[in-house]
């Protein structure tokens, strides 16, 4: 099943608060119990729990691709039917890839038709990629929505996660309700 999280703040130095993107990640153990990864840059952390499926070994989360002008980081959840197919189109272009995963493909597309790698995708997903090079966040779901994606928007940036748990373990965030808000004491 996996699960996805992230945040970006273009105020504040996100390599400082790691300990909130794996509070983040924590949320989600039920949705990925197999691994869990983190990346944390300036302006965006992303994290990932995995389910193993495809290439076990090869397909670990958030994937990164660091490029002589900034990183990119791709935290993924869901499959890409046609990913094959976009593999073998990437490689004519001169890609090499280093796993059999469809996360990899998905990256490597998005290194090669930017936003416009959402139009060649047969799949069900959600994703986020956090571009260094571009200061730039790019959120995915598929055309049915059958993977979730929640975001949360703040004063400079934005929370988001494949559950809305995730985004609620970030200190910004206030949970809409407490126990006494509702009528009944808190317990003691």
């Amino acid at each position: 099943m996996c699960g996805i999280t992230g945040w970006v703040s273009f105020e504040r130095d996100l390599g400082a608060h790691r300990d909130t993107l794996d509070a983040m990640v924590a949320t989600m153990a039920r949705r990925g119990p197999d691994a869990t990864g983190g990346w944390t840059g300036r302006h965006a952390a992303v994290g990932h729990r995995r389910l193993l499926t495809i290439d076990p070994r090869g397909g670990a989360q958030p994937m990164v691709e660091n490029t002589p002008t900034g990183s990119v980081a791709l935290t993924y959840s869901g499959e890409t039917y046609n990913f094959a197919e976009l593999r073998a189109e990437l490689r004519r272009r001169g890609h090499r890839f280093r796993t059999r995963s469809d996360t990899e493909v998905v990256l490597r597309g998005y290194l090669e038709w930017h936003e416009d790698v959402v139009h060649r995708l047969n799949g069900m997903y959600a994703f986020a990629v956090w571009d260094d090079r571009r200061s730039r966040l790019l959120m995915v779901r598929d055309r049915l929505g059958i993977k979730p994606l929640h975001y949360y928007p703040t004063s400079d940036g934005v929370l988001f996660g494949s559950e809305p748990k995730a985004i609620l373990a970030n200190p910004l965030v206030a949970p809409p309700l407490t126990w006494t808000e509702c009528g009944r004491s808190s317990p003691g």
